[in-house]
């Protein structure tokens, strides 16, 4: 309990220190209280003096990169929360830099040998000095025999102890927003508690290299038979929590567009292929790169893209898909009436809505693009100008196209710098095209009856007991047993519960304080 406090102070030092609540005030003005904290937390030690002639949104990132991982990482969340933050704030920090120093190779021997354990560990030879260092691992380049062959390998290890660290500072961060949230009336809205909850799983899901490796393997059996697009393989006798294997990269960063030239790449066509790869992946498969910029692309001597880093991954379920290809495909058509009915199809606006106001809600966002050269247009903030009309008719949020979004005008922006020229809309037309035909060709709809009929016969003989199980649960519901929302934020609740016990202990222990006091003086 006492920890969670101690490192909390510790953090509130660091924060003062690190100017970052001085730029946070030039941001928006804390309330004088907090003000009156930090600044009495920071006594005796100077502030770090940042450059006048940044921005705020600048100088916050500096400040956080150099808080370390808990902060940079927070920073990289709150990116892509502009309905917190606002959206100037939030492109500012889509630029902190995840760049810390490197950790000793002796150290990282040690973690391989105990990961892989000794015998494995023997295969490996000639691991490098450190390539590349992040927040939370690092990458080093090695050879490892596999079938009787010598493969060069990237190896991926997380930090020591990163983990530990990561934990303990969320814990008092967790507490700083829960008073927070409980002092200032205004800041309830941002749902601060719920925001570093949500960095917790999310980065510790990342800090486990098997869910990354997995991401891999999965984008790999996806697109292995996309000629032009090759993700690197695992080695997954060499993987594990902590340490990630493999294929190194045989090419050049996707950004040396000279050296893409000198050796004979057609970026005209390089940057077709990205477009459709990427649209491939997400409407296709439904499992799209997520983190799809220049430093996680690859060129090979051949023009075949290698992406790298697959800790940020996108799915979209098949409805998502189809109304995705739709709704670009309508836009493409300027078919408003048809891209409004998929809307009201897939349930994204409410029944009670006017199909043609939303209809014309959609023109207005259609017509003003299609007045630029067709060219210029772009896919991404096509679908971000979408989703900020369908907000004014109560559409729900859909964070998987959220991501889509974003991931997308980062690839039509990849795509226009290798060949300013690039017609995303020619260049999509062919996949959405495919895509749609299959799905509605009649061999898909005889597969689609045939499932559901199949699952339908399946459930026959199970149909009394599920009734019973409906009419038991029905009773349940109207006797006020049963509450479907409990559930969904389990752990959520449990971490609230948590801070609330933590409050009422601190309370007792305060009043037990000054009893003694009293008794004793």
């Amino acid at each position: 309990m006492f920890k969670r406090v101690f490192k909390l102070f510790q953090i509130a030092r660091k924060l003062s220190v690190s100017g970052a609540i001085e730029t946070i005030n030039e941001i928006h003005n804390m309330p004088s209280s907090l003000n009156l904290f930090f600044n009495l937390i920071s006594i005796g030690s100077s502030s770090k003096q940042l450059e006048k002639q940044n921005t705020p949104g600048e100088k916050l990132c500096i400040a956080l990169q150099g808080m370390g991982t808990t902060f940079i990482k927070l920073g990289q969340f709150l990116a892509t929360r502009p309905d917190i933050i606002g959206e100037e704030l939030a492109k500012n920090l889509e630029k902190l830099q995840d760049k810390v120093p490197a950790f000793d190779l002796y150290d990282a021997k040690k973690v391989i040998k105990k990961e892989i354990g000794e015998s494995f560990y023997k295969d490996i030879k000639e691991l490098s000095e450190p390539i590349a260092a992040a927040s939370i691992a690092q990458v080093h380049l090695a050879k490892i025999m596999f079938e009787n062959q010598e493969k060069l390998v990237a190896i991926k290890i997380l930090r020591p102890d990163i983990e530990k660290l990561f934990n303990e500072e969320l814990d008092a961060l967790m507490l700083f927003a829960y008073i927070v949230e409980n002092t200032f009336f205004k800041a309830k809205r941002l749902k601060l508690v719920e925001v570093v909850h949500l960095l917790r799983e999310i980065t510790n899901i990342e800090m486990d290299l098997r869910f990354e490796a997995a991401a891999a393997n999965e984008l790999y059996e996806n697109t292995k038979n996309d000629f032009g697009f090759n993700v690197p393989k695992i080695y997954w006798n060499y993987t594990t929590k902590r340490i990630l294997t493999l294929d190194k990269v045989e090419g050049v960063s996707i950004r040396e567009q000279q050296k893409l030239k000198d050796h004979g790449v057609n970026l005209k066509k390089l940057a077709e292929n990205l477009i459709q790869f990427f649209l491939k992946q997400a409407v296709r498969d439904g499992f799209f790169h997520g983190d799809m910029h220049q430093g996680n692309l690859f060129v090979d001597k051949n023009g075949n893209i290698i992406p790298v880093d697959f800790g940020i991954m996108g799915r979209l379920d098949k409805n998502n898909r189809k109304f995705l290809a739709e709704i670009l495909y309508g836009f493409i058509q300027r078919d408003y009436i048809k891209v409004a009915e998929v809307h009201f199809q897939a349930g994204l606006v409410p029944q009670n809505a006017s199909k043609e106001e939303f209809a014309q809600a959609l023109r207005s966002v259609g017509e003003p693009i299609f007045g630029q050269s067709i060219k210029d247009i772009s896919g991404g903030n096509l679908l971000a100008q979408l989703f900020e009309i369908t907000e004014k008719f109560n559409m729900p949020t859909q964070p998987p196209l959220l991501l889509l979004q974003k991931t997308m005008v980062v690839v039509e922006g990849v795509a226009r710098k290798l060949y300013p020229e690039t017609n995303i809309w020619e260049v999509s037309r062919p996949v959405l095209e495919d895509w749609l035909k299959n799905i509605k060709s009649p061999k898909s709809t005889i597969d689609k009856a045939i499932n559901t009929s199949s699952e339908i016969l399946k459930r026959i003989p199970d149909l009394p007991i599920l009734m019973d199980r409906a009419d038991y649960a029905l009773k349940l519901m109207a006797e006020g047993k049963i509450n479907l929302a409990i559930g969904s934020n389990k752990n959520l609740e449990i971490e609230q519960m948590k801070l609330k016990n933590f409050r009422n202990n601190i309370v007792i222990s305060f009043f037990g304080i000054v009893i003694v006091f009293l008794l004793v003086f």
